[in-house]
């Protein structure tokens, strides 16, 4: 039998079993997605987090998948705080992208995304099937389905 280490953690490592549990159930009351779903969703959603945390660059969007379980959790919202200045050191906003701007589309989105990927990977293990990066060419797509990104701080010395 072959062993397979990963020096990536999980998203699911980052918090409490109780706390992880609560957002999976949320999601699948909310989405009606099964368990197994619901929990990949989480996972991933807590990385995209945690990795937004520690990002002073260009904002970063979760896909579609994620941005469910991003929303799942700032709905806890002490537990959310906490989780943002443990990770983080700061609160990782999470910013609609205005009406107006919702029209980035095709290579703009395709680019956030793909760095977004990038970056949650390079700490986290990605589940691919929940960044589905072949869909976001379309004509029709944004980084996010909601419009999503995070607020990074500004560079320092801005």
């Amino acid at each position: 039998m072959t062993v397979v280490m990963s020096e990536h953690a999980t998203g699911r490592s980052l918090v409490s079993e109780g706390l992880f549990d609560r957002l999976a159930r949320r999601v699948v009351a909310e989405e009606g997605v099964d368990r197994a779903m619901a929990e990949r969703i989480v996972d991933q959603a807590l990385a995209f987090v945690a990795v937004c945390g520690s990002n002073s660059a260009m904002p970063l969007s979760p896909s579609a998948a994620v941005d469910i379980g991003w929303h799942a959790f700032i709905l806890h919202t002490k537990e959310y705080a906490d989780f943002c200045d443990r990770v983080a050191g700061r609160f990782v906003h999470h910013v609609p992208t205005a009406e107006e701007d919702r029209g980035t589309r095709g290579e703009a989105a395709r680019a956030t995304l793909v760095r977004t990927v990038e970056a949650v990977g390079r700490r986290y293990v990605i589940d691919a099937q929940l960044w589905p990066l072949t869909d976001i060419g379309c004509q029709k797509c944004t980084g996010c389905h909601n419009g999503c990104h995070d607020d990074p701080p500004p560079p320092p010395g801005a």
